[in-house]
């Protein structure tokens, strides 16, 4: 029963803040700490103890995947060096150089000990930067290289973890025995991880039952996670994989209602893993801080705290010292990218102008023609989305710690020195980043003047889109009996809706994207869909009287209901930046 309440409590809070986090401006990560802090002390609250299993490895799973399918494997794949920098180069070199300061100021603590905890505050957590990027309207580059590096950067920091435990215990022969093991952690989660997608993609694609197809779907994460904390790798780094070929993978191996569901339980799930996550994050506090206070041998609550907010600071100052070096690079990279296309080009130009013999020549001018096509595409992305000084602040600043400081802190060995406190250091960490840096970054986002996605520029790229997919579409009605299959020929009135629908999704797209530029008022499209609305809202009360009377079956009822929510979603929906 009381299990009961609490989990009806939790769901209140989290919907209500998720619900005024909006309208006050603040990203809904932040408020659920704060609240969970002041529900800690209220009477009555029992003390809240989370084993660290349950979040590891049966909360945080589902939560990357949920992430890792919604990133767009090209975005990834473009930014794929910035990503590695964040997530596993400057993780490395967070977790040593906090470490080494927790090692000077705690003395009985050994120095792999201290580099476990630096592993544990190393990773920033993505969600509330996220959040509040895309608030406020970041650059798409930007929120990628955010989302990509909260993905991998958790992989990086339980390895180490793993593996700086392992040496404090006395477990590691040599030092090299530590790095032999986190490639094999790496190279064994990619290959686990690539391998329960191929399969679980297969196996969904032959699967026309939604409900089944769901089930699998939930399953995913633990199929990927599992095999590889079995085989000693790392399962977070083989779920992110999983993730990432599957949201692939789908627009291709999925049917619409597969994609449609995936979007909507994933969305669900993610959201209240991560806001429960954040919300325990907050109602820990109390708990440890009692800990500390009933056995606070040399080291009490304050000066913990006070450790915890000087690791912080050098936790901030280690990002912002990264990120300068990281923008040089990524404008040296942008004029090595342009050498390289032209070098390509300047290849293609020269196979192109020699005479075709074989197909072996047809397959390497097909190759090199796809080739350069990606890389100018690359290019072009380098150039309109380019990372200045400004991104750099802003990349500085979103260092925010929680889900995995959260779990992993409460993983280390019962026998650790300090335990208790080294515990509450980390949590200091995730709150104080959290709350300072998370409820600020708006405002340095608006103090840097950084441009994020023009809406115009958007429309006019879907409207093209839609040109060019449509063009590919209309050629098969030049014989409509023949894409059919057919050998009788197909009624001309069918084949002219057919048409007629694909030149007005064009033709709508084309004209919010002049809305935007010209100013237009209302156009024939508006006035379409506004008519439709109000024709689909006349049609949903007859099917309600209907419901009523009785005078159908149930299935039917749910069948038009099915119909019309699919129409008006479709009439609702109202593009990019509305």
């Amino acid at each position: 029963m009381e299990l009961g309440i609490y989990a009806v409590v939790g769901v209140s809070v989290i919907v209500a803040v998720a619900a005024f986090s909006k309208r006050l401006g603040v990203a809904a990560p932040i408020i659920l700490v704060v609240v969970g802090v002041g529900l800690s002390y209220l009477p009555g609250v029992p003390a809240i103890e989370i084993a660290p299993e349950w979040i590891l490895d049966g909360l945080l799973p589902p939560i990357l995947y949920a992430a890792a399918i919604s990133v767009p494997v090209v975005d990834f794949r473009r930014n794929l060096g910035t990503i590695t920098s964040l997530s596993v180069v400057l993780v490395l070199i967070t977790a040593f150089g906090t470490g080494f300061l927790l090692y000077t100021m705690l003395p009985d603590l050994n120095l792999a000990a201290a580099i476990a905890l630096g592993a544990i505050i190393s990773p920033p957590d993505a969600v509330a930067a996220s959040s509040v990027g895309r608030r406020l309207g970041l650059p798409p580059r930007l929120l990628t290289i955010l989302e990509g590096e909260g993905l991998v950067n958790d992989a990086t920091a339980l390895v180490l973890l793993r593996t700086a435990t392992a040496a404090a215990v006395g477990a590691l022969s040599t030092p090299w025995a530590g790095v032999t093991d986190f490639v094999y952690a790496v190279i064994v989660a990619i290959a686990v991880g690539l391998a329960a997608g191929l399969v679980t993609v297969f196996v969904r694609s032959k699967l026309n039952d939604p409900v089944l197809d769901t089930a699998i779907s939930f399953a995913v994460p633990f199929v990927a996670f599992m095999p590889a904390e079995a085989l000693g790798a790392s399962g977070v780094l083989a779920v992110v994989v999983a993730g990432l070929y599957t949201g692939h993978a789908a627009p291709s191996r999925f049917n619409a209602q597969s994609r449609i569901s995936d979007r909507i339980n994933w969305r669900t799930v993610q959201f209240f893993l991560e806001s429960g996550v954040f919300l325990v994050i907050g109602l820990e506090i109390r708990t440890l801080i009692d800990h500390v206070t009933d056995d606070p041998g040399e080291l009490g609550v304050w000066p913990a705290v006070g450790i915890g907010v000087l690791a912080t600071v050098a936790l901030i100052v280690l990002r912002f010292v990264w990120a300068g070096p990281l923008v040089l690079g990524l404008r040296l990279r942008a004029q090595h990218a342009e050498k390289r296309t032209l070098s390509l080009w300047l290849r293609l130009d020269h196979v192109r102008s020699l005479p075709v013999k074989d197909a072996r020549q047809k397959r390497r001018l097909r190759l090199l023609s796809r080739t350069y096509a990606r890389r100018r595409a690359d290019l072009e992305q380098l150039r309109t989305e380019g990372i200045d000084w400004r991104g750099g602040v802003v990349l500085g600043w979103s260092g925010m710690r929680g889900v995995v400081t959260l779990a992993a802190a409460q993983s280390l060995p019962e026998n650790t020195p300090y335990r208790d406190q080294l515990i509450l250091i980390a949590f200091t960490v995730a709150f104080v980043t959290l709350v300072v840096q998370g409820s600020t970054l708006p405002a340095v986002i608006r103090l840097v003047g950084i441009q994020g996605i023009d809406v115009a520029v958007d429309r006019r790229d879907l409207a093209r889109l839609l040109d060019e997919i449509s063009n590919s579409g209309l050629v098969l009605l030049d014989d409509p009996a023949g894409a059919l299959g057919e050998t009788s020929p197909v009624d001309p009135d069918v084949v002219e809706r057919v048409r007629q629908s694909s030149f007005l999704r064009t033709e709508l797209a084309w004209e919010r994207s002049r809305e935007l530029t010209e100013g237009t008022d209302e156009t024939p499209h508006q006035l379409y869909r506004e008519l439709r609305l109000v024709v689909v809202d006349a049609e949903r009360q007859a099917l309600l009287n209907a419901r009523s009377r009785g005078a159908y079956p149930s299935r039917i009822l749910a069948e038009a209901q099915g119909m019309l929510d699919l129409e008006e979603t479709r009439l609702r929906s109202r593009g990019p930046g509305h």
